[in-house]
């Protein structure tokens, strides 16, 4: 199991600090990063997390996924990494 977590339907007002916070009662959090609009600077409602361990990445995955924050239902589940883009130029 990986150390990297998805976080899926954030508040809009998350901050960096906020995802590792609501992390870090679950574990040891090496990063958390909330994805935002390059032209807005806003949230684009999206995370990603990585634990200490996978043991603490899967019981953080396990205690919040589904759970509310904000008003929002989160969607917490192990990061895929990433397809490699093709620039169609």
């Amino acid at each position: 199991m990986s150390r990297n977590i998805y976080v899926g339907n954030l508040p809009w007002s998350f901050k960096d600090e906020d995802l590792g916070q609501l992390f870090g009662e679950h574990g040891e959090v090496q990063s958390a990063k909330v994805i935002m609009d390059r032209m807005s600077g806003r949230s684009r409602g999206f995370g990603f997390v990585e634990m200490s361990t996978p043991e603490e990445a899967g019981a953080a995955i396990e205690a919040l996924n589904g759970s509310e924050s904000g008003g929002r239902t989160l969607k917490v589940d192990t990061a895929q990494e990433r397809a490699p883009r093709r620039d169609n130029y």
